[in-house]
Formats: C-alpha cells, sequence, structure tokens
C-alpha cells in the first residue's frame, strides 16, 4: 500500500509541475505582445493620485441632486405592449416588451389611455408591481 501511495504523490507532483512550467513558458512576455500585432506598441501608464481636498457626505459643499421637474414620461400601450415616451409623446425611450395582458382588466384601460409618470424610476417600479 505504500507504493501505491508514493506512485500517486509522483505523479500528482508532475502533472502540477508540468501545468506550472506550461502555463510559464506560454504567457504573453510584454515584448512578445508588439510583434504579436504588428503597427503597434506597448504602453504604459501611471495614475497619481488627485491632491484634491476629499469631501464627506452631508457636509455643505456637497449638492443634493436635484430631478428635473419638467421631465416627465408617458407610459402606453402600442400594439399589445407596452412602450415609454418621453414628453413631447413623440420619442420613445423605452421599449419595455411587457405585453399589456399581463395586467389587471382596471390597469389596462388605463393603459391604452396613457399614463403620466414624474421619473423613470416611477414607471420601473409600477411595472415592477405588475410584473413581478
Amino acid at each position: 500500500m505504500r507504493r501505491y501511495s508514493i506512485c500517486f504523490f509522483l505523479i500528482l507532483f508532475t502533472a502540477v509541475l508540468c501545468f506550472g512550467a506550461g502555463f510559464w513558458a506560454t504567457r504573453p512576455h510584454p515584448a512578445q505582445m508588439e510583434t504579436m500585432i504588428p503597427d503597434t506598441t506597448a504602453e504604459t501608464e501611471t495614475v497619481q493620485e488627485a491632491q484634491q481636498p476629499r469631501l464627506v457626505i452631508n457636509q455643505k459643499e456637497v449638492e443634493p441632486v436635484t430631478v428635473n421637474p419638467k421631465e416627465e414620461f408617458y407610459l402606453v400601450s402600442e400594439t399589445g405592449y407596452l412602450l415609454v415616451f418621453a414628453q413631447d409623446q413623440s420619442t420613445i425611450c423605452l421599449y419595455t416588451h411587457i405585453p399589456i395582458t399581463e395586467f389587471p382588466e382596471k390597469e389596462q384601460e388605463k393603459l391604452r389611455a396613457g399614463i403620466w409618470f414624474p421619473t423613470m424610476m416611477d414607471i420601473f417600479h409600477y411595472l415592477e408591481s405588475y410584473t413581478s
């Protein structure tokens, strides 16, 4: 039994050694990278940390992001699927590929007429509440 364990260990050691040597031999070197693709050179870039003062959240210098109140979206059913239009009602913002048949009958009537939403996130929340 002892002879078999030594043979197994030697085979395993040889396999690991061969895989390691194969990986080391086939890895691309920077000098080879230039010759692999003609008319190219290898470039390196160093990034230096900016010397700007760091801001902490909730300081007076940090301004909150405000949503544009004039930006509204229109969710409507077209050819059986829901589409999201911009405020001008001619620019398509999103093809949802969600059939109107996944909604209750009362909501289907509202979607055929069209529903206005102030933000795109409100549309996502609305769709998630009916399609989840």
